[in-house]
């Protein structure tokens, strides 16, 4: 079964014509209303900042540069190791490692999703940070790769936790040059300090940044020879769903097998976030942390069972 996005109205109004204002005015003919100032009581934000690529990342450590430098009151707990790839997975071990190497830094010998647990058990003990944010990661999320990515999964343990929640990636789909990517980390959280001002500009007074339960996974495409370049705009999109990686596996001849990945696009889906991110628009994709499918689905599936019994 694959997994579905069932989201609340409020968070798809927020999504489509809010975030198109943050794109170049060429980008979409709408005129918005710009958006009402944050109250300036509204103080910093207190942030969860984590990722998966591991606390000492480049995209992590930027993004901590520029969310401080935006006022906001930023705590890394992120995974000590490179976690790439493990999803929503937690360890569930009996101990944990987790070292505190510097002011405002845990590194947790864990996943993405571990890291978020611990911080919010343990270093944000005494309040639940008003945002949690993973990323950016070095990659994009988009399609399969987002049900497997530990930056998204470091995004569903918040929101399990009741904690708003944005992944955030940058990349396409071609193999990324570290240096290039590097660089569009710098217009990425950008434009993440963007949408985390709109967000709180359209929150209710002390009221939570996005619908329980929603979270964002924005993907920012690399833009421009050195990735630099800004991007064409704003879309707001789902998950493509094609699984774009492909394995295969060749008989080694002695009880292993040898495993190559390879991309494999396919046409992408109207709306989806492999469309918005190969014409160099940001994809911001509104996610929630269940796998329910639907009401759609759910009357499929009471009509398939009815009259079953054990």
């Amino acid at each position: 079964m694959r997994r579905k996005r069932v989201l609340p109205l409020a968070a798809l109004m927020l999504c489509a014509p809010a975030l198109a204002g943050t794109a170049p005015a060429a980008a979409s003919p709408q005129t918005m209303p710009a958006p009402a100032p944050v109250p300036a009581t509204a103080g910093p934000l207190r942030i969860l900042l984590t990722n998966d690529d591991g606390y000492n990342a480049p995209g992590i450590r930027k993004a901590f540069e520029r969310l401080t430098a935006a006022g906001h009151d930023v705590t890394i707990v992120a995974p000590l190791t490179n976690q790439s790839g493990t999803g929503t997975k937690m360890m569930s071990a009996p101990t944990l490692t987790v070292k505190h190497p510097e002011p405002k830094v845990w590194a947790v010998d864990g996943t993405p999703g571990d890291s978020v647990a611990f911080g919010l058990a343990e270093v944000f003990a005494d309040g639940a940070p008003d945002l949690v944010v993973s990323g950016t990661n070095f990659g994009p999320n988009v399609a399969g790769l987002a049900t497997h990515s530990g930056t998204v999964g470091g995004a569903v343990a918040a929101l399990e936790s009741g904690v708003p929640a944005i992944a955030l990636s940058t990349g396409g789909l071609t193999a990324p040059d570290p240096v290039t990517t590097v660089n569009a980390m710098g217009p990425t959280l950008d434009f993440a300090v963007k949408l985390i001002d709109r967000l709180r500009a359209r929150a209710p007074r002390s009221g939570p940044l996005l619908p329980k339960g929603v979270g964002l996974n924005v993907n920012h495409p690399v833009v421009g020879a050195d990735g630099t370049g800004t991007a064409a705009g704003v879309s707001a999109t789902f998950q493509d769903p094609q699984t774009l990686l492909e394995p295969d596996f060749t008989d080694s001849g002695d009880g292993t097998w040898k495993v190559t990945v390879k991309v494999v696009p396919r046409p992408a889906a109207k709306g989806g976030d492999i469309e918005a991110v190969s014409a160099g628009r940001i994809a911001v994709s509104p996610m929630n942390a269940d796998w329910n499918t639907g009401p759609a689905d759910h009357a499929l599936a009471s009509a398939l069972l009815a009259g079953l019994r054990p």
